[in-house]
């Protein structure tokens, strides 16, 4: 997954991208102004930056500018607000912005965006194939095989249940069977697997806990 950092001086805001992302997978650094954000691109080289315009020691299309101009502006960045004009945005695209977002920003607007910035970023910093990749034999290939069979657990997570068991057990061990395939299909994703499972996301992490469901959260940034 990516490294992304959130720039916005509302820290609700950064709370709740925070955890969305986190539970996207990614590792997210937080910046509440300019001067943060600016030691956070030197410090942690992101590979995608959310970027709120208004703040209140310099704003973020100045801050776009400054990096643009250092040749420091190498990784795709999303421009936020809830209070800027069209021309703003526009100014924010010339000088370099991948796209803009308004505020509140909705979660699928959020997902596509970063979904869409990250798979240009891997295209500019991918290389080149140099001749023909060819499919690898012997241990290597048994390797990759692997991986390709790597879901196959979650899969069958939900074959194996001893219908001996009293109902309430047998119910839990069916339900956390249930809640470990979707975790594993969705790569750890909360957001995905309250979407899927139809749950509320509240509701699904109390659910999880009393199943005894590890669910594994990032380390939040400053």
């Amino acid at each position: 997954m990516a490294n992304i950092l959130v720039v916005d001086d509302e820290h609700g805001i950064r709370d709740l991208l925070w955890e969305i992302l986190n539970d996207e997978g990614h590792t997210v650094e937080l910046a509440e102004n300019a001067a943060q954000a600016r030691a956070a691109r030197l410090r942690e080289r992101p590979d995608l930056v959310l970027l709120d315009i208004w703040m209140p020691d310099t704003d973020g299309v100045t801050l776009l500018k400054e990096w643009a101009s250092a040749g420091a502006l190498t990784m795709p960045v999303i421009m936020m607000s809830g209070h800027a004009t069209i021309e703003t945005a526009v100014e924010a695209t010339k000088i370099g912005a991948l796209a803009f977002l308004e505020k509140p920003v909705t979660l699928q607007k959020l997902l596509k965006a970063v979904e869409q910035g990250l798979m240009r970023n891997q295209r500019v910093s991918q290389p080149p194939l140099r001749g023909v990749m060819h499919a690898p034999t012997g241990l290597g290939a048994g390797l990759v095989a692997d991986q390709v069979r790597a879901p196959a657990p979650a899969l069958n997570a939900l074959q194996s249940f001893d219908l001996d068991l009293p109902l309430r057990e047998a119910r839990d061990a069916f339900e956390r069977g249930y809640f470990e395939y979707h975790l594993i299909k969705e790569a750890g994703s909360m957001t995905r697997v309250s979407e899927k499972t139809g749950l509320e996301r509240t509701h699904l992490y109390r659910k999880l806990k009393q199943l005894g469901v590890e669910v594994m959260r990032g380390k939040r940034g400053t």
